[in-house]
């Protein structure tokens, strides 16, 4: 889509996304994975819509499917003087890095990524705590003693998943073996379900029996093949236990919804900050999911040891790595 087509989209959406002139202006960009990518986007799409719903303020949102598209969306919003405009996306750091300089009086979150600026308020997640409780869940329920991972792309926050995950098993089991397979190099590696599928597959054949899919759609074919081959998966971001019930695990959750949710009231209420925060277990930025679509396929055993683990996070007596600082992963 060029950027004029843009700039007349946002204007007819302009008009009905905002309640009043003293409401705030508001806008939200999705990566490449889309905002039904039942994971990532949605997450952040769904923190938007509760906004709106608590509030009845709108917003405008748009999809970049590329880093150029994203710089190009961002700059027809903020030639529109919108209030706030939430990146959704690494992908989306040099983006809002360059549009937030030239356009200072609007103010942008940037989630995953950290851009500079006196308007830029950057969200960053413990991804590791939360997946070391996932891993923990992963290696007590496996059978084989084999568990998978399924990435998108090779970049060190996918790693920051991986790792996370991996030391939570191995602190119960040192000799649970960890296959971990990324979907590809580029964009479109988060929105491949029929490769996030043949990765799960081939994992299986090798004697895995449950997977972490942290691959954004393209995770949606792995949780599927994780259901017709009748192994179990983890899902990430969103809840996605409900996706199919018997076979998930748990899921590794990421407070997108709320970052949203709160930087938006943030600037209804006049109290946004710009700046670097980080949220993990004890923030509330990252969890995992129990709820009535797992509860069978997590024994007692298990939700004692993860909820220990979690615990011990919380109160510092697990310090759980994290690859982005280490640059490497100790297990």
């Amino acid at each position: 889509m060029k950027l004029k087509q843009f700039s007349l989209t946002i204007a007819a959406l302009f008009v009905a996304a905002t309640a009043s002139a003293a409401d705030p202006k508001l806008g939200i960009v999705y990566d490449a994975g889309g905002k039904f990518d039942k994971s990532f986007n949605q997450s952040a799409f769904e923190g938007a819509t509760r906004f709106k719903k608590d509030t009845g303020i709108g917003f405008i949102e748009v999809q970049a499917s590329s880093d150029t598209q994203a710089e190009q969306v961002l700059r027809a919003l903020a030639r529109k003087n919108l209030d706030l405009i939430a990146s959704i996306g690494f992908a989306q750091t040099q983006a809002v890095q360059k549009v937030a300089k030239e356009f200072p009086k609007v103010h942008f979150v940037l989630i995953d990524g950290v851009a500079q600026g006196a308007n830029v308020s950057s969200i960053l997640f413990k991804e590791e705590e939360g997946s070391y409780l996932v891993g923990v869940a992963a290696a007590m329920a496996s059978k084989s003693k084999k568990i998978g991972f399924v990435g998108g792309i090779d970049i060190p926050l996918i790693r920051t998943f991986e790792c996370g995950y991996a030391q939570g098993a191995k602190a119960v089991n040192a000799k649970v073996d960890v296959t971990q397979n990324m979907v590809g190099t580029t964009a479109s590696a988060w929105n491949d379900p029929a490769k996030g599928g043949e990765l799960a597959r081939s994992q299986f054949e090798r004697g895995v029996d449950v997977i972490f899919a942290v691959a954004g759609g393209s995770g949606m074919g792995t949780l599927q093949t994780a259901k017709e081959k009748g192994q179990l998966a983890i899902g990430v971001d969103s809840n996605q236990n409900h996706l199919y019930p018997g076979t998930m695990l748990t899921s590794m959750v990421k407070r997108v919804d709320n970052a949203i949710y709160d930087s938006y009231m943030e600037m209804k209420n006049g109290s946004w900050k710009a700046g670097v925060v980080s949220k993990g277990l004890k923030e509330g930025g990252v969890d995992w999911a129990l709820d009535e679509y797992n509860r069978k396929l997590i024994t007692p055993d298990i939700e004692k040891r993860v909820l220990g683990a979690r615990k011990d996070i919380i109160d510092g007596k697990v310090k759980v790595i994290d690859y982005r600082a280490a640059n490497s992963c100790p297990v």
